[in-house]
């Protein structure tokens, strides 16, 4: 069976926080998950109730698997010279789901548009610094169920395949829960019923998106 190709992409597991100077003034990044435009709008002005002193309260942010839907404003700086470059630092990052804000405290310097647009930009990954990222990735709920005689051997299968059950399950038979990325399905059905002579059953359930665990970050 052919899988379909489906984007992974990367998310927030834990957002943070950053600060970056420049002649005085102070911007100071906040990255934080949010799935819903709703729930990103909430964070802004969360953030601009939080920091209600400060110059500015730039924000962008990114929803959807595929980056659907893209916001960001300037919040009062010059066109093009704080919202937009902290989107491209989401977008450059791979990052889906994630909303920032940079707030600035003005020094007294102006900076020109592109100390401006180096100043948040540079905020922005300081931030990322400090977050957890992890990259989602699709494939599907997969359950095997087997002998005790056979699990030897399926553990060893699964530890070529690099894939760790979720949960497991020991009564009269194991019964072991997997998220397995599509690349790596049809091998797992190949190479399950090669291993066990077909004595162990596997189902594969609806597909999903989850954490990638051997790629996180932070």
């Amino acid at each position: 069976m052919e899988e379909r190709r489906e984007v992974s992409y990367r998310v927030l597991l834990q957002g943070g926080q950053g600060e970056y100077v420049e002649k005085k003034s102070r911007f100071i990044a906040t990255l934080r998950s949010c799935r819903t435009e709703g729930e990103a709008a909430a964070f802004v002005e969360e953030m601009k109730k939080k920091y209600w002193d400060a110059r500015h309260n730039c924000h962008a942010f990114i929803i959807g698997a595929k980056g659907e839907l893209t916001r960001c404003s300037d919040d009062g700086e010059p066109s093009g010279t704080a919202g937009r470059p902290m989107l491209e630092v989401l977008s450059g990052a791979g990052l889906r789901n994630a909303a920032v804000v940079v707030t600035r405290y003005f020094g007294g310097v102006l900076l020109g548009t592109g100390g401006l647009v180096r100043a948040y930009t540079q905020a922005v990954k300081e931030g990322l610094e400090n977050c957890r990222i992890g990259t989602m990735c699709y494939g599907y709920e997969m359950g095997i169920t087997t002998d005790y005689l056979w699990i030897g051997k399926v553990l060893y299968l699964l530890g070529n395949l690099k894939l760790t059950p979720v949960s497991t399950d020991y009564g009269e038979r194991i019964q072991l829960k997997l998220e397995v990325p599509a690349g790596k399905a049809d091998a797992l059905e190949r190479e399950l019923a090669e291993a066990t002579n077909g004595q162990a059953g596997l189902e594969r359930g609806q597909p999903i998106y989850f954490v990638d665990k051997e790629d996180v970050q932070g």
